[in-house]
């Protein structure tokens, strides 16, 4: 009969000091911060041509909870079906300037699959990878991009940039906090 006591007062114990936790508190707009940008070579295993990738990675945060869209199907007609922004930059002439939108190998606008965190704390993190193809790039095209996402609630995040990214050779690039 003692050892059932002590171990209520035990799991009572517990349960108040874990009550007591205090939730995390975010901003309900969402942040992204770049991580880093890869670039290999890779074969399209359908025809067996060979084409330059990249491999973008971020970090995200969403305090509310809000991220990502459910699929065209489920959304119905109308609805928004892209969520993560890019604007492409190319190297001319020495400085950077904005793509031109016929660009043959600027992205197209991305969507993140719906995120749902369950219970009281709905706080969203995690790292995002995009990965394009360069079919078209010349082996001499360095670009960069910039990137910001949005929300269900239409908050949209912090626009991040990559670093200069050269796609003729294999490379790395991160961020310089990584």
């Amino acid at each position: 009969m003692r050892s059932y006591r002590y171990l209520i007062i035990v799991i009572s114990f517990i349960l108040l000091v874990f009550s007591c936790m205090k939730i995390e508190k975010l901003p309900p707009e969402p942040m992204i911060r770049f991580t880093s940008f890869e670039v290999f070579d890779t074969i399209d295993i359908n025809l067996g041509n060979k084409y330059k990738c990249g491999r973008l990675k971020f970090y995200f945060e969403d305090g509310d909870g809000d991220l990502g869209l459910k699929s065209p199907e489920e959304s119905g007609p109308g609805a928004d079906s892209t969520n993560l922004f890019f604007a492409m930059y190319r190297r001319k002439g020495g400085i950077i300037i904005p793509a031109p939108d016929n660009d043959p190998i600027k992205p197209s606008d991305y969507r993140i699959p719906y995120m749902e965190r369950l219970g009281q704390n709905k706080i969203l993190k995690g790292t995002i990878f995009v990965t394009f193809l360069y079919p078209y790039g010349t082996p001499n095209d360095t670009i960069k991009y910039e990137f910001y996402i949005k929300d269900r609630a239409e908050h949209s995040s912090n626009t991040a940039s990559t670093c200069e990214i050269a796609l003729k050779t294999n490379s790395i690039c991160t961020s310089p906090g990584n």
